[in-house]
């Protein structure tokens, strides 16, 4: 998981704040704090933190009315909420509404950290899953879309700063705008043909040696 994160607790017991925020210190994390729903809702929307803890007896606008209004507004930051003991509508409530997890009062801060920190862990990977894949490799053959470079068994394949821009160069790069023939298929069904990818690739050289040593103007 990389660091920092940062937290927002919104919470207007004071000494409980207090205690998460020493604790949050040595876990290299950032702790905001909001004492009412009205000024954590606030928080959310100009600091987008990475985990929200929220206390549900809060007083004005309650701590369900603002998990309510987060997923309503589309926001999937992860919600721990804390609620009094034996609160046990409140805490079905609560998940229901949108929550992720709970915590009873009084509760233990290294039991707050642990659930935290799998939280993040859980939220990073949903992120990394939910980019699109920019390097792709195969056995002989290395492709990086972001820089628009091509390794071919461990040697950089060298491309001049025209060539990387042509169209041609495109279809060896951005795989995944290929919307015809056998590679795409390859790419849909998961099943990555390397010789088919090779092939590919070799014919898009082939090209770039062609504009290279027989320019057309």
């Amino acid at each position: 998981m990389s660091f920092p994160k940062t937290i927002l607790m919104i919470e207007d017991d004071a000494p409980t704040r207090e205690v998460v925020r020493m604790a949050c210190v040595g876990q290299n994390l950032t702790l905001l704090e909001a004492d009412t729903g009205e000024k954590g809702m606030e928080m959310i929307e100009k600091s987008e933190p990475d985990l929200v803890i929220l206390d549900l007896n809060l007083p004005g606008v309650s701590g369900m009315d603002v998990c309510r209004q987060l997923r309503a507004d589309g926001t999937q930051v992860p919600v721990i909420m804390l609620t009094a003991k034996n609160d046990t509508i409140d805490v079905v409530v609560g998940l229901e509404v949108g929550a992720d997890d709970y915590l009873t009062k009084p509760f233990e801060v290294r039991e707050l950290l642990a659930r935290v920190g799998a939280h993040l862990r859980r939220s990073e990977q949903a992120v990394a899953q939910a980019l699109p894949k920019t390097r792709f490799e195969f056995p002989g053959l290395i492709i990086d879309m972001n820089s628009r470079q091509v390794w071919r068994e461990g040697k950089e394949v060298a491309l001049t700063l025209t060539e990387r821009d042509r169209p041609e160069l495109d279809g060896l790069i951005r795989l995944h705008d290929v919307d015809e023939g056998p590679l795409r298929a390859a790419l849909d069904r998961r099943c990555w043909d390397h010789d088919i990818v090779l092939s590919h690739f070799q014919q898009q050289m082939d090209i770039l040696y062609n504009l290279r040593h027989h320019p057309t103007g």
